[in-house]
């Protein structure tokens, strides 16, 4: 695990101080481009007006932060932001996410509107962990691997394992893996995630298009260059002059979208974050 030498706290156990919150917000899949909620999406028109009035609720229990919808299983969620912006950096945090519960942690975001890199804690049904997606920069998925959650005899999910490209709701593909310069295979990350437990997420961003690495538990599962990415859409001069070369870091719960429903957000799930501590490169 990583030594804390030299790293500054970012949460003190007991408040919410550095922090605020903020409803969920969409934007732009990219720099002038279109909108992320259609019609088509069947979101309702005034989405934003129930997302404002709901927005996600952030509490300390037992020394952690705790992320929940407010009420629970409202279908809204929210950020929770750092109120100081950081440019190259090594973050280091633990979280321990229910099923489901599709989670992440921004880098490089906007203070106020949906802007940034997002490191994937999509701890739910073809979901993700540990790969990244382009909020309002792309809408880019650099993953490595899709995951989902291993059951009993009754139903019950008691760990995770490699999604079935059959039954996915969101596929994976090589074109998927290939945005990213390195990766972990599905396997050595099944081996060192810890279901139902504390997972220690090390995440670096380096660079004014940065490069952004991810290690979960030691194991390093993502990097992307943000410099050199070939995707869709992607234009590294335009993010840049939209992100400039530092951003807010924001913890997420995730809205209950008409596609996944409650596989992506349970009613009663929550997200908990401890040990949040950065390094500035």
């Amino acid at each position: 695990m990583t030594s804390y030498d030299g790293y500054e706290s970012l949460f003190d156990g007991q408040t919410l101080n550095g922090w605020y919150a903020v409803p969920r917000t969409y934007g732009t899949q990219w720099p002038g481009g279109p909108h992320v909620l259609t019609p088509e999406d069947g979101f309702p028109a005034d989405y934003q007006v129930h997302a404002d009035a709901h927005p996600a609720k952030w509490t300390v229990e037992d020394g952690a932060l705790v992320g929940r919808q407010d009420p629970p299983g409202s279908g809204y969620g929210g950020y929770l932001v750092s109120e100081e912006s950081f440019g190259d950096f090594e973050l280091v945090l633990e979280a321990r996410p229910d099923w489901p519960a599709d989670s992440g942690i921004m880098i490089r975001r906007r203070p106020h509107s949906w802007e940034g890199i997002q490191v994937l804690l999509d701890h739910r049904r073809s979901g993700s962990i540990g790969g990244y997606y382009g909020n309002g920069i792309g809408a880019f998925h650099a993953v490595p691997f899709a995951l989902t959650a291993e059951v009993d005899d009754r139903g019950n999910a008691i760990g995770l394992r490699e999604d079935d490209p059959e039954t996915s709701v969101e596929p994976f593909s090589p074109e998927k893996r290939a945005l990213l310069i390195r990766s972990a295979e599905v396997e050595e990350f099944l081996d060192v995630w810890r279901w139902n437990d504390w997972n220690e997420f090390r995440i670096r961003c380096v660079g004014a298009r940065p490069t952004v690495t991810t290690w979960i538990n030691g194991l390093l599962v993502a990097e992307i260059d943000m410099a050199t990415l070939d995707a869709p859409h992607y234009d590294a001069d335009a993010v840049h002059d939209l992100l400039g070369s530092e951003g807010h870091l924001a913890l997420e719960v995730h809205d209950t979208d008409p596609r996944l429903g409650l596989d992506r957000w349970g009613a009663n799930a929550a997200c908990r974050w401890r040990n949040l501590r950065i390094k500035r490169l």
